[in-house]
């Protein structure tokens, strides 16, 4: 009796292990003011000069990353109006925006990978945007760390 209550739980055992596995794919995250954020939605677009745009959708935020081109190289923001970081959101109390530019703010943005035959591009990114509309409801100073996209779409 008791071999077959071992065999039964052996086998209710084995029959109850299931692999369920979700994949973040395409995928952009990260630490917003020590908060995680994820986007729901993100894409990326190639404009003919051949800079590399990318966008990050959650709600009423929006995040905007510039690069000058897909080349896997880390782009320095913080330096030019070319390779920016943008954080806007849009509320009841109005808009707000969160930016980098020439002497405005720091950060980078690394491109580890593009893939012209899937059309996607991943890497990571980091950035302190400041509030550009001097809005007092909010701090002067956006900080985004430990940010992560991952094949993004390029359409």
């Amino acid at each position: 009796m008791k071999k077959q209550i071992l065999l039964i739980l052996a086998l209710f055992s084995l029959i109850s292990c299931v692999e369920d596995v979700s994949f973040n794919n395409p995928s952009f995250q990260g630490v917003k003011d020590n908060v995680f954020w994820r986007a729901i939605e993100s894409k990326a677009s190639l404009d003919p000069s051949g800079s590399l745009v990318i966008e990050a959708y959650s709600g009423s935020e929006v995040i905007t990353l510039k690069t000058t081109s897909t080349a896997a190289q880390t782009y320095v923001l913080g330096t030019s109006t070319s390779k920016t970081a943008t954080y806007v959101r849009t509320g009841s109390d109005g808009t707000i925006t969160f930016a980098t530019g020439t002497g405005i703010g720091d950060g980078q943005i690394s491109i580890t990978e593009y893939d012209p035959e899937n059309n996607t591009v991943t890497g990571t990114f980091k950035f302190n945007a400041e509030n550009i509309d001097n809005n007092p409801s909010v701090g002067s100073v956006l900080n985004f760390q430990q940010g992560v996209f991952y094949k993004v779409p390029i359409r």
